[in-house]
Formats: structure tokens, sequence, C-alpha cells
């Protein structure tokens, strides 16, 4: 197991903050891996009435963000700050839920990079992500 931190996601971290804003709700922290869904609605749609770009991106950041917290040595002393990001967008979504999965590629002492997957319903492949999260002092 990967993580050393556990805590209740809804609870902690899921109220007043852009996950909230969006209803991502996460579902599942496994040994090597964080689970989370997003609904396709006003909230996550482009104009043109499909899944915002820029949402799926906010889902991933989400995910591997917080695997990256749950990986920290000492929460109190260091935070996890996304550093880069790349996303490449599969295919639309015009309604439902999409479900995002983050496993780890690395996990080191000062940078963890996370594959991000993001599924539909019908669990086709929306968008791959890569995220890289920096593991900074806390101040």
């Amino acid at each position: 197991m990967i993580f050393k931190n556990k805590f209740d996601l809804t609870k902690q971290f899921g109220e007043v903050s852009m996950g909230d804003h969006l209803g991502i709700e996460f579902l599942e922290v496994g040994d090597d891996y964080v689970t989370a869904r997003m609904p396709v609605d006003h909230r996550t749609k482009q104009p043109f009435g499909i899944l915002h770009g820029g949402a799926s991106v906010v889902l991933a950041e989400t995910l591997g963000s917080i695997a990256s917290v749950m990986c920290l040595d000492d929460m109190e002393k260091q935070r996890a700050v996304g550093l880069e990001i790349n996303a490449n967008h599969i295919r639309s979504v015009t309604s439902g839920w999409v479900y995002g999965k983050a496993t780890p590629i690395h996990v080191g002492r000062t940078t963890h990079i996370w594959d991000i997957r993001i599924n539909s319903e019908e669990q086709k492949l929306v968008c791959v992500v890569r995220l890289t999260v920096a593991v900074i002092d806390a101040k």
C-alpha cells in the first residue's frame, strides 16, 4: 500500500472547494488508486452541450492531488501541489457521470506522477491525464 494517510475524503476535502462546486464525489481508495465521479450537467458542460475539457482536468487534478496528500510522510510539514498536467480528450460525453481513477506512475520524495483515466458510464475512455505533483514544505 502506498498511502500513508487515510481519512474520509467526503468530510475532509469535499466541502467548499472546486470539487464540491462541480459535484465531484470520491468513491473508493484502494491499495494504490483513488476513484471519483463527476456529473455531466450544467456545471461541467461547455456551451455546445458536451463535457468541458477543463472540467475533466479538474476531476483529474483533484484525484491526483488527493492521492499525493495521502502519500505524504507528514501532512503537517508537507504539501502536495500541482506542477504540470497534460490531458488528451478522447471522446465527448453529453450526460450522466464520468468516472476517474488515479494510479501512480512514480511516488518519490519530491515529486509524484499520476496516471488518471476518465471513463463514461459505458466504460468508454473519455480523457487520459498525466499529473505531476511537487511535494513542498508547508509554511
